[in-house]
């Protein structure tokens, strides 16, 4: 391939050999480096190069009648070496000093340079030759052009010649094709030494609180535009950011008056008063835009002044995160559709409403069994969204007893019950802001808690507990159930206004035994997170396909864990787990029943004795004609020794109720076993 030629433009010879060196010791032989300046002359033999590169705007005109293709011209961006810039940094708080340089363009250029890189300590003056220098100071500092320097200074701080930014290292690179450069040695030993140019930017915004400061210095990085303008407001430096923020690129801008092209940007009133903006809230094509404007002067002269400018958008994502990761808290979504495996036409249809779901602000309901992945879905939705760069934040909220859920997702100020943490802590409402938060089991929510969180979701405001102000918060919420919230709507267990709150978007998920041509390749994915290299018997596999798997993918799952524990190559029907085995028949159970308690058993495996409990204690009260609820079940556990709480006993009720074995009543009428419950239950006293 033949080798890129770069051409590097400046007006003296120096100069060009200067910035031709720090080139070519990064990009070795992979591009030719031709310096052309005015100097000698040598650029009216003109330049033919695939990218050029000039050191000023005021190159621009005078460079493109020498060029002999449309190649494109770049302005370099240049800051100090760290060792140089630390001279100035050693300064003490308001030494006077003047600036030495060429021009006026240039020693104005290196001045908005020096503040930018944070260097707001000095007060600094321009001189350049042929000028009128009515104030005797005795500090110069210069960019390496020592033979302007007046001859009475007494202090001469030479800061070299500025270098390349590493922003101009990663332009050439990619326009040219070679942005492997970037992670060579030489380019990361040349970033260690180089002061970047968006360092300190955080000292020009100013700030009281000291970890606030400490915040905003990181929230600098990358994200400013800066603008300079000379004494009589024209623009005379106008970096990328400023570009991309105020959409207008450098050709139109430079030269021309700051205030016209700005009238939002107050660069009138520094240099009429002398005095700074600190920081002020504009809107610009549309957006907020943040922006200050510091004025460079020498007692009650004014040269010129600076602007730097951010998009308020951008600071308040970084503030969040940033601010997410201080208290503590790093929530994430790590699934993508990409990871939703299946090609049956249930999950194909449910993966494309899903994705096209995510591209809404509304909130989306996920209904499904227990197991077949609600919350792979709701994190492949937020990935896929507008909200993917921030909180992607979960809670179960089957998993906590009503008070503690609710300061959980509310939050709590300092002392507002026994044992709140000193200093209070934020909910997950608000640890959520601008991102997704999402409510696993929503079903198992308590009737008082849901009349809070409806009005969170109507208001998009929040209240701590102990708290008094309101917090404002930009959450989407994605709720998830195994239940039919519609049934427990018309039993009055669920808040109708609450329901169709959530249920804008509703997303179905396919059960396993609705997607069964699925199971192998599901199978051949869990065996690799197990690195298991067992192979199923057509038997065996015959097997998977055919069981009724209530529990979806986690009971898959757990059954491949099983098998892999087995250490055994060739899985035959033998060695399937009992779950598999056809449940024996019994006298008083008919077919039907017999199969429903299969599918209830495997879903309740692990908490048999509750169940039971429960069953029985419905039993007993259908026998002595007496009504029972939860709180009386509860009450009955705790005389049994069995803890239960009323979450947990609510949540086993919908749950028979789910298997037919139990019927809720609306009001005070209580539960009553089914009869498909009594048999149920005199199956399990069989064991």
């Amino acid at each position: 391939m033949n080798k890129k030629t770069l051409a590097v433009v400046t007006f003296y010879i120096n100069s060009g050999e200067f910035y031709s060196k720090q080139i070519t010791n990064m990009f070795h032989d992979s591009l030719n480096v031709k310096t052309y300046c005015f100097e000698n002359g040598s650029i009216e033999e003109g330049i033919d190069a695939d990218l050029i590169l000039i050191l000023s705007y005021s190159l621009f005109e005078a460079v493109k009648k020498h060029v002999s293709n449309n190649s494109e011209i770049i302005v370099a961006n240049r800051t100090l070496s760290k060792d140089d810039f630390n001279k100035l940094k050693k300064l003490a708080e308001g030494t006077r000093a003047m600036l030495v340089n060429v021009s006026a363009e240039m020693s104005m250029e290196t001045i908005s340079l020096i503040y930018q890189l944070g260097a707001r300590h000095i007060d600094i003056t321009p001189y350049y030759p042929g000028m009128e220098n009515s104030t005797m100071l005795d500090i110069a500092i210069t960019p390496a052009e020592l033979k302007y320097v007046p001859s009475y200074i007494k202090q001469i701080i030479d800061i070299g010649n500025r270098m390349l930014d590493i922003s101009t290292i990663m332009d050439i690179a990619v326009k040219l094709e070679l942005d492997f450069i970037l992670d060579s040695k030489s380019v990361l030993e040349y970033t260690k030494h180089i002061a970047p140019i968006s360092y300190g930017l955080e000292k020009m915004i100013g700030t009281t609180n000291m970890l606030e400061s400490q915040l905003n210095i990181l929230l600098q990085v990358f994200d400013d535009g800066v603008i300079g303008v000379d004494r009589n407001g024209k623009i005379i430096s106008f970096n990328e950011n400023a570009e991309k923020i105020l959409d207008m690129s450098r050709e139109r801008v430079f030269g021309k008056k700051g205030e016209e092209l700005f009238p939002q940007i107050p660069f009138g009133y520094t240099l009429n008063t002398k005095s700074p903006i600190k920081e002020k809230m504009i809107k610009y094509n549309g957006y907020d835009v943040i922006v200050c404007v510091l004025p460079i002067t020498n007692f009650n002269t004014i040269y010129g002044a600076v602007s730097v400018i951010k998009r308020f958008s951008d600071l308040e994502k970084k503030q969040h995160k940033l601010r997410t990761q201080l208290i503590g808290k790093g929530h994430c979504a790590k699934y993508s559709f990409d990871d939703i495996l299946g090609a049956s036409q249930g999950i194909v249809k449910a993966k494309n409403i899903a994705a096209r779901m995510s591209k809404s602000d509304s909130s989306i309901l996920i209904m499904g069994e227990t197991g077949t992945g609600k919350e792979l879905f709701a994190q492949a939705i937020h990935n896929c969204s507008k909200r993917s760069e921030y909180q992607f934040v979960a809670i179960n909220c089957a998993a906590l007893p009503e008070s503690l859920l609710e300061s959980e997702l509310f939050g709590y100020e300092e002392g507002a019950f026994t044992g709140a943490k000193k200093g209070g802590k934020p909910g997950l409402f608000e640890m959520a802001h601008m991102g997704t938060l999402f409510l696993d089991e929503i079903g198992e929510i308590p009737l008082a808690l849901q009349a809070r969180l409806l009005r969170v979701l109507q208001e998009r405001e929040v209240m701590r507990i102990g708290g008094d102000s309101i917090i404002k918060v930009d959450v989407r919420i994605i709720a998830a159930t195994n239940r039919d919230l519609k049934n427990l709507v018309d039993k009055g267990l669920f808040r109708r206004d609450l329901y169709f709150r959530l249920n804008v978007l509703p997303l179905r998920l396919p059960s396993l035994r609705e997607r069964v041509e699925d199971i192998p390749l599901l199978i051949e994915n869990i065996k690799k997170d197990f690195t298991a290299d067992f192979e199923l018997s057509e038997d065996a596999a015959g097997a998977f396909l055919k069981h009724s798997w209530d529990g979806n993918i986690r009971e898959l799952r757990n059954y491949i864990e099983y098998l892999a524990n087995l250490d055994t190559k060739q899985i035959s029907l033998k060695d399937l787990p009992f779950d598999f085995k056809v449940p024996c028949k019994s006298e008083d159970m008919s077919e039907e029943q017999l199969q429903v308690f299969d599918r209830f058993i495997n879903y309740i495996r692990y908490d048999t004795l509750k169940y039971q409990f429960v069953l029985e204690q419905l039993d007993l009260a259908y026998k002595e004609f007496k009504k029972t609820g939860r709180r009386s079940i509860v009450e009955a556990a705790r005389n049994n020794n069995i803890h239960l709480t009323e979450q947990e006993a609510r949540r086993v009720l919908l749950e028979l109720e789910g298997f037919k074995l139990a019927a809720i009543s609306t009001g005070r009428g209580g539960t009553k076993i089914t009869e498909l419950g009594k048999a149920i239950l005199r199956k399990l006293l069989k064991g």
